[in-house]
């Protein structure tokens, strides 16, 4: 049984949180499920989708924190030279931007339809901003 739900565009994952290697950032994000935006296609990181979350805080430091999440890792960027963003990575990723390297803690890995994330990317990059949302 998933712990999460994620659902990007059409599709559909399952999820589980990464709640002993991040515990902070799990715990702040549960407070905000569900959880709902739009993702778009990474600017400087390859292959990825963001959500942009401009100065939204989640009160959380560096934990379980990588500049290289695989594919279906989910990490959250808590702010500080850039904006704060959420990345899923759907392919190769460094994770930059226009500030250059950053690191971002990987507290959600998807545990199914990994064969679906790269569509997900290409409809991002040539479609547009695609909805997301997690929820338990």
């Amino acid at each position: 049984m998933s712990e999460l739900q994620v659902t990007a565009g059409p599709f559909l994952f399952d999820a589980r949180f990464e709640s002993d290697a991040a515990p902070a950032t799990v715990d702040a994000f549960k407070r905000r499920l569900p959880f709902a935006s739009d993702c778009v296609h990474v600017r400087w990181s390859g292959e990825a989708v963001w959500i942009p979350l401009g100065d939204m805080q989640f009160g959380v430091g560096y934990e379980n924190h990588t500049s290289f999440p695989a594919p279906g890792q989910i990490i959250l960027y808590p702010g500080g030279i850039s904006e704060t963003e959420i990345l899923l990575a759907y392919g190769g990723v460094h994770f930059a931007s226009k500030m250059g390297q950053l690191a971002g803690n990987h507290f959600i890995t998807l545990t199914s339809g990994l064969d679906q994330l790269p569509e997900l990317g290409r409809r991002c990059l040539w479609e547009g901003a695609q909805p997301i949302r997690f929820s338990m």
